[in-house]
């Protein structure tokens, strides 16, 4: 049997490509090793996942000042051996990596063992773990064509993200049933995200009465975000988070709001779902959200909003004009290469291994 440990950590964002991918290697003969972290986020979505799961010890290097600089280095170089350990005992056959800095050890042992490595980068620019891992590693996949200008020439494949396979098995039937919403009017999706969530909240109260003409309404508003005054509202549900029927809500959605992150913005793809995006502003992140969502304006998949420019008399007018060009839009997102990301990772996975 082929032998495969993944690897990633500290975000979900770092797991959930991850995860979506081991399927098909399970159907295609691979047995799957999961290293992260001891206490990470990961260890639950992995071990939930039914995949052998390995801790090792993770240090953060930080472009700021903090004490833990002075010892995270020491974890870094303890999970290096602990990672060389595991692959010594684990013999795989290649290492697949989705970032985090629990990965960068084991990137590093990996080669020290002559083992291929494949990174995955979803931003439009590596990050600084990847960037740490990459001189180690055979290829890197990445996302956005763009991406491929901050890779070396030789290792760089464009290829997208791997998707959920259950993102495509929502029953638009059940979906209509959670909300209480019809066919009638078009429904729009709108998610905030965890972080920023409040707003794009207030923009879309703010204009709640003009969007309500056009649209039935679904809002992820975040935790603790339920606003009571709109409770009672025909055709608006708002959900703090929705997990299990989520796939049957996109089942239903014609259009959607969204934040720019680079997993969503893939499974928007996967989904062929016309949509705006407002990417978190440079202030609240690195700024990789901001080139994301211009990637996808660029390719036609998108239509952009920025923070500081955000209305909701301009949400309302931008809302209806993505939805009256939603057949062009759909047409776009389908002609793109990248639907079929996870067999295309799959391949390269298998030509990479066979030819070590």
């Amino acid at each position: 049997m082929k032998k495969i440990i993944m690897t990633g950590g500290g975000t979900a964002g770092h797991v959930t490509p991850n995860l979506a991918l081991a399927p098909l290697l399970k159907k295609n003969g691979y047995e799957i090793s999961y290293i992260g972290s001891y206490t990470g986020i990961e260890k639950n979505l992995v071990e939930n996942a039914g995949i052998t799961y390995y801790g090792i010890s993770s240090g953060k290097l930080r472009r700021y000042f903090d004490w833990k600089n002075f010892t995270d280095p020491f974890r870094v170089i303890k999970g290096f051996f602990e990672a060389n350990r595991l692959i010594k005992k684990l013999k795989p056959d290649i290492i697949f990596s989705k970032g985090g800095f629990v990965s960068v050890p084991v990137v590093m042992a990996a080669a020290r063992n002559h083992i291929p490595a494949i990174i995955h980068e979803s931003d439009m620019t590596p990050g600084l773990a990847n960037k740490l891992a990459i001189p180690f590693a055979s290829k890197v996949c990445c996302n956005f064509p763009e991406t491929v200008n901050y890779l070396p020439e030789a290792k760089a494949v464009h290829t997208g993200s791997p998707i959920r396979e259950e993102l495509f098995s929502g029953n638009p039937q059940a979906g209509l049933s959670f909300t209480g919403f019809n066919k009638e009017k078009p429904i729009l999706l709108i998610m905030g995200g965890s972080i920023g969530s409040r707003f794009i909240n207030n923009a879309v109260w703010d204009a709640l009465d003009a969007l309500l003409e056009n649209f039935q309404i679904i809002h992820l508003v975040g935790k603790g975000n339920i606003n009571n005054d709109y409770i009672d509202r025909d055709g608006y549900q708002q959900y703090e988070f929705v997990s299990e029927q989520l796939n049957d809500i996109f089942a239903i959605t014609d259009l959607m709001i969204s934040r720019a992150g680079a997993n969503s913005i893939c499974e928007i793809l996967a989904l062929k779902i016309p949509n705006i995006l407002i990417p978190l502003s440079a202030a609240a992140s690195r700024g990789d959200q901001i080139l994301n969502a211009a990637s996808y304006e660029k390719q036609g998949f998108s239509t952009v909003l920025q923070e500081e420019e955000l209305t909701g008399e301009l949400l309302v007018s931008t809302a209806r004009d993505v939805y009256a060009r939603r057949n062009e839009i759909k047409e776009k997102m389908a002609s793109s290469k990248l639907l079929d990301a996870n067999n295309t990772i799959l391949k390269l996975i298998e030509d990479i291994s066979s030819a070590n």
